[in-house]
């Protein structure tokens, strides 16, 4: 029995990871005023340009960083419409999600059968062989716990740092910031590109990492679960952690009882993490919309109106 709880949770935690950096790339895009629903074709760009790369010269770690570029220069696209050009950012981010998962299915139709040799587990000494939390925290490739320690170095950066005072004021009031000499357009554009960059890592970790293959539109909603997750954190780093774990959580759960044999259909369990995802939602997004910065917020007014 302890050695299935090991199996889910250390499972939640390898699946959790590229959500986890797709939300705060999607995070450190909202603070500055910025939605990006193009997440998820960041993502996908993320993974087939890490997993292209790694292919090509057998290097996964110049791999992720590729996939990092790819989601950077899609997220680009959004912020050039949608914040230099003032387009409904709802909209442009849809249409970067298809141009991505276009661009991907396209180009990544030479891989579907390639083999990689991707980032291997690394065992952190003493850590590992702790009881119980050695395998559920100390047992992962290198992305995974570049994400651990992500999240509060986010947190530091947006709460005790000149430019993330900076960011967090451009997603509140932004005459502020061009009353202290600073540009909400190029904050906004850099936020935008910082999380693309993020969330085409999570697409490299995904591919490269974690399944070490490449299929059509690979991610599977995983970057709109993403722009979910910031929802659920508050746009908090730290609670962006929580939010994705539980995804995670639900994704090796299922995983780990289809493993079992559970006479329910595979894709009714497959729907779970999804199911999970709204149900969070639901229940926590009105408590949530008074975190919401004030120029996201302008956002969403706009769209309804």
């Amino acid at each position: 029995m302890l050695s299935i709880v090991e199996a889910v949770l250390g499972g939640a935690v390898r699946s959790s990871t590229a959500v986890l950096f797709a939300a705060l790339g999607e995070l450190i895009a909202e603070r500055a005023g910025v939605v990006n629903l193009g997440t998820e074709g960041c993502m996908l760009t993320g993974a087939l340009g890490a997993f292209a790369v790694t292919a090509a010269t057998g290097n996964p770690y110049l791999g992720a960083l590729a996939g990092g570029g790819c989601g950077a220069l899609l997220a680009a696209v959004h912020a050039y419409v949608a914040v230099v050009r003032g387009a409904n950012q709802l909209a442009t981010g849809m249409a970067v999600t298809i141009l991505g998962l276009g661009v991907t299915s396209f180009w990544g139709r030479s891989f579907v059968s390639t083999q990689i040799q991707g980032m291997e587990p690394i065992n952190l000494p003493v850590l590992s062989s702790m009881p119980l939390l050695g395998p559920i925290l100390f047992q992962h490739d290198p992305l995974t716990y570049l994400s651990m320690l992500l999240a509060p170095v986010i947190w530091l950066f947006l709460a005790r740092t000149r430019w993330g005072l900076a960011l967090r004021a451009t997603g509140e009031r932004q005459e502020v910031v061009y009353s202290v000499g600073y540009s909400p357009t190029m904050i906004r554009f850099a936020a935008v590109v910082a999380g693309g960059f993020l969330a085409g890592l999570g697409g490299a970790q995904l591919a490269v990492a974690y399944t070490l293959n490449w299929v059509e539109n690979m991610t599977q909603g995983r970057g709109y679960v993403a722009v979910a997750m910031v929802i659920f954190a508050s746009w908090n780093p730290l609670m962006a952690v929580a939010g994705s774990y539980l995804f995670g959580g639900a994704l090796s759960l299922q995983l780990a009882l289809q493993a079992q044999g559970v006479g329910v259909s595979p894709f009714l369990m497959s729907a779970v993490p999804y199911l999970v995802t709204l149900g969070v939602l639901i229940v926590v997004g009105r408590r949530r919309r008074q975190a919401m910065p004030d120029e996201l917020r302008a956002v969403f007014e706009g769209s309804r109106g």
